[in-house]
């Protein structure tokens, strides 16, 4: 059974041969106390190996966040915002931006796309409308397209059909991830430069959003929320030096496991990620700026 997870940094963790990959670069830092690593793949024969596009992906961790440090939430945002911004291709430093929140809006584990989404300022309109207050600001739109089952319309065709008005520079995509390991749910977000593929964390690949399919450069934002079960128990019986467990491979349907307190961890690093967001596309911006134009 393969490990199933979205992660870069956990696909090379699992390969007995990672130290090993060539045309792999991995680097670890700390920004405003948080631990970050980075991944950057560099040939297709190591993508490949890997089974993740050639890019950059890095790893946000959240603990410091998580033990409620002082000032660990504006420590958080501009961390993540610095980390953004750093991803963002020159020629997309300055022009448009559409921000969507991919996911199912009533399912929460699936809910962080959409829930982002609403913490991001939406100025594009703005800019002609209020312009004493907004005609320095970069446009910005925020478009939250829901799923298949909900409209009939794919994610990709209702973002292309976006893209042919507003014209971005660049577009950020905010979507739910699969981990392989309990550890790293809503612990984690995984900033990679490389697009994504909405719904592949479940085993429901639609079509891919990357600068290939959208002509635009794709910075997307993913956080793991849940575990497949599968991977879960062969984990568990593979630590416990047992025989592989079987037992979920024969379900018609995959099996995902999540926490206990969802609701409040995903409402909680939305709003993390949406305020980085704000903060990445308007320098300028502070949590309290953010909070004023949000009420």
């Amino acid at each position: 059974m393969a490990f199933r997870t979205d992660l870069a940094v956990e696909a090379i963790e699992n390969m007995e041969q990672a130290a090993a990959l060539p045309h792999v670069r991995q680097d670890d830092r700390t920004v405003e106390g948080f631990a970050v690593h980075e991944v950057e793949i560099r040939s297709e024969r190591a993508a490949r190996e890997i089974g993740k596009p050639c890019g950059r992906y890095l790893t946000f961790e959240l603990d410091a966040l998580l033990r409620r440090e002082e000032d660990a939430f504006p420590r958080a945002c501009r961390a993540l915002s610095g980390l953004l911004r750093g991803l963002l291709p020159a020629r997309a430093q300055d022009g448009p931006v559409l921000v969507t929140g991919l996911g199912n809006r009533m399912i929460t584990p699936d809910a962080i796309g959409p829930q982002a989404v609403d913490h991001v300022i939406a100025t594009r309109h703005l800019i002609e409308q209020v312009p004493d207050v907004f005609a320095n600001w970069r446009p910005v739109s925020a478009l939250a397209p829901g799923v298949l089952g909900q409209t009939g319309v794919e994610t990709g065709e209702v973002v292309c059909g976006v893209l042919d008005r507003v014209r971005p520079a660049a577009v950020l995509a905010v979507d739910a991830l699969a981990a392989g390991r309990l550890s790293r749910l809503l612990r984690t977000v995984q900033l990679a430069d490389t697009g994504i593929t909405p719904g592949a964390g479940v085993g429901n690949a639609r079509a891919a959003l990357d600068e290939r399919t959208l002509g635009v450069p794709v910075i997307a934002i993913g956080v793991p929320t849940v575990v497949d079960g599968a991977t879960l128990a062969h984990e568990i019986a593979a630590q416990l030096g047992g025989p592989s467990c079987e037992a979920l491979d024969d379900l018609c349907q995959p099996v995902m496991v999540t926490t206990r307190s969802i609701d409040r961890e995903v409402a909680d690093v939305a709003r993390l990620i949406g305020y980085a967001i704000n903060m990445a596309l308007h320098p300028s911006l502070s949590v309290e700026d953010i909070d004023l134009y949000l009420s």
